[in-house]
């Protein structure tokens, strides 16, 4: 094929010039020697244009090209071509068109080219050319297209029409000069290193497009945007991109004042605030538009339903409050539409029904409630549809079978109840399906005909009955049944022969399977005459249990009125103190504590009936609030039940030897101890064969705890407010994943009305612990979500540096929060703890600066994200923090990058309930 298409324009070209005998001969000798680079090209006197396009050229460019003086169009772009740009090429004073893009090409550009005056385009983009671009180049006042993305080069401009810079490492801010360009309509320098400004004058230019995306301009500043009012006079400007910088300031009412002709804004990823102005409506050509990554705030306006062809809708990532504006609905065209992670309220419109061209809908991580329309459920081009991460209740819908290009379902972490449809099966395209957390109960559906479907997640709900078989064909790389009421035997094909893709946990009456699962063998079904002869044994057993059991019962009662009648006698009861939340546990003595733990020795470990290792936390009751701290620690154990908090064996309510009240809970053993062990570790520790955590470990530890504080807020019967979050309380076990405990200070707030409970406990005189409480409640506020986020925010931040926030390098004015704020983003290495990077690797280098250097450029990019969570986190005013289910959104995305290549479906199983 390469041939053909060489012949071809060469016979274009000798057909449409006339030629001699020589130009004849040469031609043909061309076509012979095309596999390489033809020594006789140069013989081409009269050649005028040669195109050799998107072939599998390599070698260096032919030096003797140079001697085919007509030549006007040369085109030798994506090849793989090698070598450095002759200079040579700088004597075809004829040539109008250069095409060098996309090869392999190397050192700087010529000089020489400066002599082509006749050029009107050249590209040299994608390659590996670096250094100055000569101020030769801007002598050529007929260029028209200027392409240089993608190189290591800085750059004299030219004054070209078209100007493609994008993908460079230019650095400095965008040139005033730029705007000497007359001619100039295109500028296009995404991906730079740019700073500064964007300059005013830009706006003398009859600009139609300008793309400053993902560089560094601005400086958080209210005036970063005025460049967007002095485009107001460019009226052909149909393309505007500056997303992915550091602008601040509000957003200027003159944006709905710019070019009616405007297709596409893109003001994403900045420190943008302020509301939405109702005037943007007056853009009647958008098309694309993106505000998403801001901080915006206030309601979407219900202007967006008079833009007729809006086909893209992003504004996830923000502050905006209020209902969704059933004027969407008058949006034909919309094909994408982006509300995730926001603080809507409210319903999901029945309007949207009418968008039938929507391919992406996502209105995550927002305040809704209510049911899933069925009209919205039926719009047959959807793809994708999350819902995740709010309050909707119901049932689902029945005619999801009908989606029959649905790739993605996402309705996890909301209320949803009853059965989930059968039909589901119907969308042969699917290939995630995320229903987790939820109350999903009936077996589960077929699914046998999803050949495509590769995670499947139905964790945390309460789904009865066997493991269909069919989930062992399916091609899976995650699945997760956890946390639901399975029972019968676990198949040892597919998916389950492979633990680190499958998720089984806490479905107590399974059994079989592999024998990593570690579950119980499945009793073998006996012949019928023994079933028979067993169920007559089974018969005189039954009634001997009866009899037994009601002469111990009576025993039983006896003794209990014996006790009580003996307790009232010895001292009033404390009727303050209600005993109901010890009845959720089973019970064991003291006596029993005491001869299990050799007189509670410091080892603080008891060995129950079948071996099992378990940790004791006995209260001081002689420290005051103690016993109102043991019951909120039951209280609030008995209403939640997750594999990331801190399981209880059992609790012990009684007496001692001498007649005082004695109180403890029995834990389940976590193997290697608290965070706070592994963040500070002591001379006992550090004897151990490590005592570090690596980044990727504290990442995982992060994640877990926050996942924790979602379930506690969101997903309890009654929400739950830790209140004392700190590293003691982060316990972990053999595979260092985190589970967060000690819920002595915890709060239950009925969902009904959680602000007048929040003000009922406000009295409590919550304390928490120093360092780590949120400063309002030092200020005898009340109990809050955000304030268990500002404990999360110093936690990670401590996770990160090493440091507490009680450190004595904390004085005066400094705190921990400020320690790091100050040091982000340019000397993160000074405050990040150092064993976080002390990994075999670190050895051959001397500093920890050349540590921090030899990660890439999007670990130490996360790295400097995850510190500015927990600073977000930890901000003093409540309103400033972020939600929960953004961090965990973030941090989620964070780890992705750390993860070597191959260990996502590792992780994916031992973390899938995050």
């Amino acid at each position: 094929m390469c041939i053909l298409l060489i012949l071809s324009f060469a016979e274009s070209a000798a057909a449409d010039i006339p030629a001699n005998e020589t130009n004849k001969l040469s031609l043909l000798a061309f076509k012979s020697m095309i596999t390489e680079d033809p020594p006789m090209i140069g013989n081409l006197g009269s050649l005028q244009i040669l195109n050799m396009i998107n072939n599998l050229f390599g070698g260096q460019i032919p030096l003797d090209l140079s001697s085919c003086s007509n030549l006007k169009n040369l085109a030798l772009d994506r090849n793989y071509l090698i070598g450095m740009v002759p200079p040579q090429l700088g004597s075809l004073s004829k040539l109008v068109k250069l095409y060098l893009g996309s090869n392999n090409l190397t050192g700087i550009v010529p000089f020489s080219l400066g002599n082509l005056t006749s050029l009107r385009e050249l590209d040299m983009s994608y390659n590996h050319l670096y250094g100055e671009v000569p101020n030769t180049i801007s002598q050529l006042k007929n260029l028209r297209i200027f392409r240089l993305s993608v190189n290591n080069l800085s750059v004299v401009l030219p004054n070209p029409q078209r100007l493609w810079l994008a993908y460079n490492f230019f650095t400095g801010p965008i040139p005033e000069s730029l705007s000497n360009a007359t001619r100039l309509v295109n500028v296009d320098v995404v991906r730079n290193n740019f700073t500064g400004k964007v300059p005013l004058t830009l706006a003398k230019l009859d600009l139609v497009t300008l793309n400053v995306d993902f560089n560094n301009l601005g400086f958080g500043e209210r005036d970063d945007l005025d460049f967007v009012t002095s485009l107001t006079n460019c009226s052909n400007l149909r393309f505007l991109h500056f997303g992915d910088n550091n602008f601040g300031g509000l957003l200027p009412v003159s944006i709905a004042n710019l070019s009616t002709k405007l297709t596409t804004l893109y003001l994403e990823g900045n420190f943008i605030h302020g509301t939405i102005p109702k005037e943007i409506s007056n853009l009647q050509s958008l098309n694309l538009l993106f505000m998403n990554s801001n901080f915006l705030t206030g309601t979407i306006p219900d202007s967006f339903g008079m833009l007729p062809r809006l086909g893209q809708l992003i504004l996830a990532s923000n502050r905006l409050t209020g209902k969704i504006p059933s004027s969407l609905g008058n949006l034909t065209n919309l094909m994408w539409l982006f509300l995730f992670d926001n603080r809507l309220e409210g319903g999901i419109p029945l309007s949207l029904a009418n968008c039938i061209q929507m391919v992406f809908f996502s209105v995550s991580q927002n305040n809704l409630i209510g049911t899933l329309p069925q009209e919205i459920i039926g719009i047959p081009s959807m793809l994708s549809f999350n819902v995740s991460y709010n309050s909707f209740t119901g049932p689902l819908p029945h005619n999801f079978g009908n989606l029959s290009h649905l790739v993605e379902i996402d309705l996890s972490y909301n209320k949803f109840s009853s059965e989930i449809p059968n039909n589901l099966g119907n969308c042969l395209a699917l290939n995630i399906i995320f229903l987790q957390a939820n109350s999903f109960v009936g077996r589960i559906p077929n699914l046998a005909c999803l050949s495509s479907l590769t995670y499947l997640d139905l964790s945390s709900n309460n789904l009865p009955g066997d493991i269909p078989s069919f989930l062992a064909t399916l091609p899976f790389i995650n699945l997760n049944l956890s946390f639901n009421n399975l029972e019968g035997e676990v198949p040892s094909t597919g998916v389950f022969s492979n633990t680190t893709a499958t998720n089984i946990q806490d479905n107590r009456k399974l059994c079989g399977g592999i024998p990593e699962f570690h579950l119980p063998a499945c009793l073998k079904q006996e012949p019928q005459e023994s079933r028979k002869r067993g169920r007559k044994k089974a018969a005189v057993r039954l009634i001997l249990i009866i009899v037994v059991t009601a002469s111990a019962a009576a025993l039983l009662l006896f003794l209990v009125l014996i006790c009580c009648i003996w307790k009232r006698l010895k001292k009033p009861i404390n009727s303050s103190l209600s005993r109901e939340p010890l009845d959720f546990f089973p019970k064991i003595s003291y006596e029993d504590l005491l001869n299990a733990t050799d007189g509670f020795s410091s080892e603080n470990l008891i060995c129950s009936g079948n071996g099992t290792l378990v940790a004791i936390k006995v209260l001081n009751l002689r420290q005051k609030g103690a016993s109102k701290s043991f019951l909120s620690e039951c209280q609030a154990l008995r209403n939640i039940r997750h594999q990331i908090l801190i399981k209880v064996v059992t609790a012990c309510s009684s007496s001692d030897f001498h007649g005082n009240d004695f109180k403890a809970l029995v834990y389940q053993f976590m193997p290697n101890g608290s965070l706070d062990k592994w963040l500070h570790p002591t001379g006992e520790t550090q004897t151990q064969s490590r005592n570090s955590l690596n980044i990727l470990e504290r990442i995982n530890i992060a994640i877990d705890v926050v996942a924790a504080l979602y379930y506690l807020h969101q997903q309890c019967q009654t929400p739950v407010i830790h209140c004392d979050l700190k590293p003691q309380n982060v316990l972990l076990d053999s595979d260092f994943r985190a589970h967060v405990g000690d819920f002595g200070l915890a709060r239950l707030v009925p969902k009904f009305n959680m602000k007048e409970n929040m003000n009922q406990f406000s009295s409590l005189g919550i304390k928490g612990t120093i360092g780590y409480a949120a400063p309002e409640y030092g200020m005898g506020a009340q109990i809050s979500i955000p304030g268990d986020v500002y404990s999360f925010g110093i936690l990670l931040l401590e996770i990160f540096t090493g440091k507490r926030p009680t450190d004595s390098l904390f004085s005066d004015n400094m705190s921990l929060h400020h320690y790091v704020k100050s040091a982000i983003p340019d000397r993160v290495i000074e405050v990040l703890d150092n064993s976080a990077l002390h990994e075999e690797e670190s050895g051959k280098y001397e500093t920890w600066d050349e540590v921090w250097s030899s990660l890439r450029v999007e670990e130490r990019q996360c790295l400097i994200h995850i510190l500015q969570i927990g600073v977000q986190c930890s901000s003093e005013s409540p309103k400033e923090r972020k939600s929960v289910p953004q961090v965990h959104r973030e941090l989620l995305m964070i780890r992705e990058t750390f993860l070597p290549d191959g260990t996502e479906a590792e992780l994916e199983q031992s973390l899938s309930n995050n």
